[in-house]
């Protein structure tokens, strides 16, 4: 483990909680909790799921696998910390798998839903590509770590910064501007404790002063009949009704079941286990670059062996180690905040306290902490990465804007009860919308963004060959659907795919004739 090259004292057993775990908890807890508010909304409101079957069975199996997987990333943390001697090492945060989220509801578990009229069926195939997800994580640790070692870091954290910057950082941002007497705030709130290193009354951390004013600002105004946070006193007192107890139960029978829709799971699951693999190494390498080097390898089948467990006890949602690390190190999380934000999940899945936190807390006071994430790890692509990479990480960001922007247009669309075929290609472009370009360039973008910034990355370091080498990647995964395709397939882009062979052409051709020196510095604009 190459974080843990320093000699330990002997005996050195390091804490585990320090007072920036506080910080840590409100700001990772509350990102949980939004994921675990979106998630019940979609279940509840999307796919019609019974109440029973949603707060009896399907939350207290993810109640389970997020305190396993926070609870196992805590002690990598601490056996971390004590082989190396060192006293900040940050426990990885970990959780849903937000796409995956997305993705399983709206392309699995929905569409089955409609064909059958029973969304305990789309439960059930929900199941079943968790099932298979779980075993690609834990094949796939075994080759991440190669996958790892021969990619520039540039392609590594720009693409992961692609996603910081649009589906992380952009919404809070959007929901704080649009509710700015507490969201700008809020934010203000935060961003002077964790850049500005102010301290408030009682220590007391940065994310629950900034929720707190939150929640008194908007219930403040709702007792005067001003609505600026959209909190309901109805609502909040039919969510104390409830509060009730379960606990997870097996739902093998449930799984298998879901097989009988294998068709549609394979579809999305063996492009979406490739994501997984290429997410995570992008998150254990932005966590080394932060100084925290975990092994690729145990961290991927561990996310598939929780997925597991959760999946065979109900839960249809995959874990995944989160973007976010060197910020919960920054705010100075070390190894409690994630075992203790495990604890506190298992305790509102299992009690039912999901539904009365969702009426009392105003999500605009929770999303300047995922803004300021998304701030962090953008800027930790450009600052843990040569200054002659800057041009392959802003070459990673572009397969990121792109599936942002047709997001988007297709739920602007959709909200006009339309959509882009049937508005037609060339109106859209006329409009100045060049949808088609949109679809190509932002299907599999985490892909994308990988194999475009490491081309730009080996280029400016004159490694032609290896440059080479990514450009044929591109050419298989753009043949096969993995990327810039809307599904898996055989010659799904053709033309594409033959595009990034001439381009491993033109760089191998390029390294054989030993292309001179440039005659400007790397990044530098050469004179017209």
């Amino acid at each position: 483990m190459s974080g843990s090259a320093a000699t330990a004292p002997t005996g050195f057993r390091p804490a585990l909680w320090v007072p920036g775990d506080w910080n840590a908890l409100f700001g990772f807890g509350t990102n949980i909790l939004v994921n675990l508010l979106v998630l019940t909304g979609l279940l509840r409101f999307v796919l019609g799921m019974p109440d029973a079957i949603t707060f009896g069975r399907i939350l207290p199996a993810v109640g389970l696998m997020l305190f396993l997987s926070t609870a196992y990333y805590g002690w990598l943390a601490w056996r971390l910390a004590q082989a190396s001697g060192r006293d900040d090492v940050c426990a990885l945060p970990s959780g849903i798998s937000v796409p995956h989220m997305f993705i399983v509801v709206f392309v699995v578990m929905l569409p089955i839903k409609l064909a059958t009229g029973d969304p305990v069926k789309g439960w059930e195939a929900g199941l079943a590509w968790v099932f298979i997800q779980s075993f690609i994580l834990m094949i796939g640790g075994f080759v991440a770590p190669v996958v790892r070692r021969i990619t520039p870091r540039a392609a590594l954290l720009g693409t992961l910064a692609g996603v910081s910057v649009t589906f992380i950082a952009m919404r809070p941002a959007l929901e704080l501007i649009t509710t700015p007497v507490i969201g700008v705030v809020a934010f203000a709130i935060i961003l002077l404790a964790w850049f500005g290193g102010v301290r408030y009354p009682g220590r007391l951390p940065a994310g629950l002063v900034a929720i707190l004013f939150g929640l008194a600002v908007a219930w403040g105004a709702k007792l005067v009949g001003i609505d600026v946070g959209g909190v309901s006193g109805p609502g909040f007192l039919a969510a104390l009704h409830g509060i009730g107890f379960s606990v997870p139960l097996p739902a093998v029978g449930h799984v298998f079941g879901g097989f009988e829709f294998l068709g549609v799971i394979l579809v999305t699951a063996i492009p979406f286990g490739i994501y997984d693999l290429v997410e995570a190494m992008d998150n254990v390498e932005s966590a080394e670059a932060a100084g925290d080097a975990y092994p690729t390898t145990r961290v991927l089948t561990a996310d598939g062996a929780v997925s597991l467990i959760g999946c065979l006890m109900g839960n249809p949602f995959i874990n995944a180690v989160y973007i976010g690390h060197p910020g919960w190190k920054a705010m100075g999380g070390r190894i409690g905040y994630s075992f203790a934000t495990g604890a506190v999940v298992l305790v509102l899945a299992w009690l039912n306290l999901i539904s009365l936190l969702s009426s009392l807390v105003p999500i605009v006071a929770i999303a300047p902490i995922l803004l300021y994430i998304g701030m962090l790890i953008g800027a930790q692509a450009f600052q843990e990465t040569p200054h002659s990479h800057a041009p392959a990480i802003v070459l990673a960001f572009a397969p990121h804007l792109a599936h942002w922007a047709r997001t988007l247009i297709d739920g602007a669309l959709a909200a006009a009860g339309t959509s882009a075929p049937a508005v037609g290609l060339d109106k859209l472009g006329q409009a100045g919308v060049l949808y088609a370009g949109l679809e190509v360039l932002g299907e599999g973008a985490i892909l994308g963004g990988l194999i475009l910034g490491a081309i730009a990355a080996f280029i400016i370091e004159r490694e032609f060959r290896r440059a080479a080498a990514f450009a044929l990647a591109g050419a298989v995964l753009t043949f096969f659907g993995f990327m810039h395709g809307p599904a898996v397939g055989v010659a799904v882009k053709p033309a594409l795919a033959v595009s990034y062979l001439l381009v491993a052409g033109l760089l191998m051709a390029a390294a054989r004739a030993g292309a001179p020196a440039p005659a400007v510095p790397h990044g530098a604009v050469p004179a017209e």
